[in-house]
């Protein structure tokens, strides 16, 4: 075994860059001897700290608390450091358990739409509140819902870590859907978990007339028009712009025809 080894040797085997072995110089957490040719050269006890260094790196901990560690190591030391071990990752499996049951979750949900039944036929349903979060904005192309549903996306990583986790929909100007436009848009949104402490919006609770179809979202022309005459023959008044909700989109397939789109209308009975 050798005694020394050179920066590129030291890079490759710890997969760690020159620049971040040199910066662990400038802060005296690592002092590589000179060659005559003035190259760096890491012993082994260089070697015996990267590792303390990568294994508490992988932590996320903050660097002047690792160089405080490495200055300053004590049993009492030594035994904080793991205690804050053991919180990092209590945090990291938290984490994990909330991804894992949010997957289980869009699994459930996925294999229950994948096999939807009741297509193209309205139906009266009550909706509990939906929290979502939400980016408001007019636009009247598909391409332009794509750009702001990424928007939105990027803008709430953290909640939407996974492609297509959440339903993602948007809304319409009721006031020209009424007059026949099936393409002014208002907002793109994401629906959240109902524990979801942070959002921007509800979604409220109530009778909707709801119609689901398969396809592209070029049918919302031809049912949307149906469902408006379904409110005025039953007297129904719609409370809200009309919504649609993207159930099985191109997160989930690139197939069309699994396509599952869901048009929803928040009602409420005219009263005589």
């Amino acid at each position: 075994m050798k005694n020394y080894y050179k920066i590129n040797e030291i890079s490759n085997l710890y997969n760690i860059g020159k620049d971040s072995l040199r910066y662990y110089e400038e802060i005296g957490l690592l002092k590589p001897e000179r060659d005559k040719n003035g190259y760096r050269l890491y012993s082994i006890q260089d070697i015996w700290k990267l590792n303390i260094i990568k294994d508490l790196r992988n932590l996320n901990m903050p660097m002047e608390v690792i160089k405080d560690y490495m200055e300053n190591k004590t049993i009492e030391n030594t035994l904080d450091i793991l205690d804050e071990e053991i919180s990092i990752i209590n945090k990291k499996m938290e984490q994990l358990k909330m991804q894992k049951n949010t997957i289980l979750s869009r699994m459930k949900s996925l294999k229950e739409d994948a096999s939807e039944k009741n297509i193209e036929v309205i139906a009266e349903k009550e909706l509990m509140e939906r929290k979502v979060i939400v980016l408001n904005d007019t636009f009247s192309r598909d391409e332009e819902a794509d750009f702001l549903i990424k928007k939105l996306h990027k803008k709430h990583e953290d909640k939407l870590y996974l492609l297509g986790n959440n339903y993602v929909g948007i809304t319409m100007d009721l006031s020209k859907v009424q007059d026949g436009n099936f393409n002014a848009y208002t907002s793109v949104f994401f629906i959240l978990d109902i524990n979801d402490k942070n959002y921007d919006k509800v979604l409220p609770k109530g009778t909707y007339l709801t119609l689901s179809y398969r396809g592209y979202y070029d049918k919302t022309k031809e049912f949307l028009p149906q469902m408006l005459e379904y409110a005025k023959k039953y007297n129904y008044r719609i409370m809200a712009d009309p919504i649609e909700l993207y159930k099985i989109d191109v997160h989930e397939t690139s197939r069309t025809e699994e396509y599952l789109t869901e048009l929803q209308l928040l009602i409420e009975k005219e009263r005589k």
